[in-house]
């Protein structure tokens, strides 16, 4: 994926400038800066939420900028977003077996899954590998926090992407889940296939997933690197972490 030369103005106000960034297959980019950097609407700009005012996103080939939403995701992009959402009145594998029957088309009709083995057995295989398989049953709306950050990535997972944004996936995760949260996440990439951007306030997390990280300051980004070369970076500590480390 792509991100070329990208700008978002609100009047006469930047709140993404000329922003280029380039999504390798296979790896996992991770997108750090303060709050009010810009982060979530490059994000909204890049999954088709918003237009830019400058600029182009292609994904595997394709541009993509003036696509909306649906489009790039039958196109290959998966986004998961800051909030929660799940249908809470349905069961888990309900929610995976909608999100796989959107994907291959036909009525959506959770309550006759059990006759549908290729729905099944898709949500089935969705939850073993996001660590939900004993949850299937269980109501979503009942799920502890982490549990259904897990389950927002099954979603994005039942659509197979080939590009995945991850919008803060550790946020109110009690300390404890997070591990376990970032063991899903790392597999997400380990086949090589499919490539990863994420934004993540929490830096031990950015340190033990991503190949790069890229800073992003008043919109624009002030250094991309590996995560060792830009924690390094004076002008990285200065403006994002306010100290040397």
């Amino acid at each position: 994926m792509a991100i070329e030369g990208v700008s978002w103005r609100v009047g006469a106000v930047p709140i993404v400038d000329d922003v280029s960034l380039h999504l390798r297959p296979g790896e996992f980019l991770a997108l750090i800066g303060p709050n009010g950097a810009g982060k979530t609407s490059l994000f909204n700009l890049v999954s088709g939420l918003r237009r830019p005012s400058a600029g182009r996103v292609v994904l595997g080939g394709t541009e993509v900028t003036r696509l909306d939403p649906y489009r790039r995701a039958r196109l290959g992009l998966g986004r998961t977003f800051q909030t929660s959402a799940v249908f809470g009145s349905l069961t888990v594998a309900e929610n995976v077996a909608l999100a796989v029957q959107a994907r291959l088309g036909g009525a959506m009709r959770p309550w006759r899954r059990r006759g549908d083995r290729e729905v099944a057995r898709a949500a089935g295989d969705i939850l073993t590998r996001v660590r939900l398989g004993d949850r299937a049953d269980a109501a979503a709306g009942a799920l502890a926090h982490g549990e259904k950050r897990k389950l927002e990535l099954a979603l994005v997972l039942a659509g197979s992407p080939s590009v995945l944004l991850l919008d803060e996936p550790m946020a109110g995760v009690s300390a404890e889940d997070v591990p376990a949260l970032v063991e899903v996440i790392r597999e997400l990439t380990a086949e090589g296939a499919r490539s990863v951007l994420m934004v993540e306030h929490h830096l031990e997390v950015v340190l033990d997933l991503a190949d790069r990280v890229a800073v992003l300051h008043h919109g624009a980004v002030l250094a991309c690197d590996t995560p060792a070369a830009v924690m390094a970076e004076p002008t990285v500590q200065q403006a994002y972490l306010g100290e040397e480390l």
